[in-house]
């Protein structure tokens, strides 16, 4: 693949994107490119798949449909690489000096998902145990937290 980079098996999910050279804390790694969506035109669209390689940005909610390396960067809890948003275009880059045979990590900071919990397996020694993002995690909890106080009320009625 290109700028060195190869797809293969990874312990983190099934594949991933490793670099077979150095690479420099700062370096643009690779672009997330693909067809671009409003966020309702791919819930729409991929309402019934089990896996997308959808990447969500900016105020208006730009979708872009993962097509090319990027898509197998992995999440880490523990990354190697950010993604950065430029006129419009994601890249990603490298946060600190990455090794030859490296996979390839970002954070992903999923949020507004229908996954109930979006598991981490990253085997990072902070992981978190979760892809979702902290201000989901923290959203999360705060509905979790109101619902048992509904249920709290509504039985203390009964």
């Amino acid at each position: 693949m290109a700028n060195g980079l190869v797809v293969r098996s990874s312990s983190i999910h099934a594949a991933g994107c490793f670099t077979t050279r150095p690479i420099k804390r700062g370096s643009n790694v690779c672009e997330y490119d693909g067809p671009r969506f409003t966020k309702q035109q791919a819930d729409e669209r991929y309402r019934d798949r089990f896996i997308t390689y959808l990447f969500s940005f900016g105020d208006e909610g730009t979708v872009i449909d993962g097509f090319g390396t990027a898509m197998f960067l992995n999440h880490c809890c523990d990354p190697n690489c950010e993604t950065e948003e430029e006129d419009g275009r994601i890249f990603i880059r490298a946060i600190r000096d990455i090794a030859a045979g490296e996979e390839l990590t970002y954070e992903y900071h999923l949020h507004d998902s229908d996954d109930s919990s979006a598991d981490c397996s990253c085997g990072a020694a902070n992981c978190r145990g979760t892809m979702f993002s902290d201000d989901e995690v923290k959203r999360r909890a705060r509905r979790e937290q109101r619902r048992a106080a509904a249920a709290r009320r509504g039985n203390s009625r009964g």
